[in-house]
């Protein structure tokens, strides 16, 4: 069984950048890796739900925080089989985004810290109800919320099929759920946490991948 490795930060961290870089590194280290990305826009209808939400259909929708988290877990649900499949068939499974990501945004949305009641329900229904499985451990990109919302600014200019979502135009709303992430990996939640910047650390990396 593979070690379940989950990559967080609010949009524009460098998500996608970082997980390259571990996949590369081990791959040529002979380990095998898979990864895969959530939101799964365009395989999974309860994610395109959300996506089309955030950029202004489906009436109210976007407007419950419960609601919208309730449609990023049922991708994860519906994802479930396909990553213990991975998890069995190879030595590390790398996510770009996973539970933390409902956690930290719906408790940003709703005021509350990372002991709040929305967090919790989050883990109750995910890791709970719908049995998903707990990563052995959290990398959280902490970076300066300018800068990420920079990125995601620029990579919209660049990709009209990236065009920034209601949550990504947020300013306060990326500032409070970075603030969220750093207090779950504070308090350690679910699993230990590493905070570090875009590029992969070395020696961390080997860590990781001996779990």
């Amino acid at each position: 069984m593979g070690v379940l490795i989950a990559v967080e930060g609010v949009d524009g961290a460098g998500k996608h950048t970082l997980v390259t870089g571990l996949v590369n590194r081990w791959a040529t280290q002979g380990y095998r890796v898979a990864t895969l990305t959530f939101p799964r826009y365009s395989e999974s209808v309860t994610a395109d739900i959300a996506a089309e939400a955030l950029h202004g259909q489906h009436g109210d929708l976007r407007s419950s925080v419960h609601a919208m988290a309730l449609l990023f877990a049922l991708d994860r649900r519906d994802a479930d089989a396909e990553l213990r499949k991975l998890l069995s068939a190879n030595d590390a499974v790398i996510l770009d985004r996973y539970v933390a990501s409902n956690a930290a945004y719906s408790a940003a949305r709703l005021g509350q810290d990372a002991d709040g009641e929305v967090v919790d329900w989050v883990s109750t229904l995910e890791f709970e109800r719908f049995g998903l499985p707990v990563p052995d451990h959290h990398l959280l990109l902490d970076i300066p919320t300018d800068v990420a919302i920079g990125r995601a600014r620029s990579r919209a200019e660049n990709d009209a099929s990236r065009a920034r979502d209601h949550y990504e135009r947020d300013h306060d709303l990326q500032e409070r759920t970075g603030n969220v992430y750093r207090d779950l990996a504070e308090r350690g939640w679910m699993s230990p946490w590493s905070s570090l910047g875009t590029e992969p650390d070395p020696d961390l990396a080997d860590r990781l991948i001996a779990i």
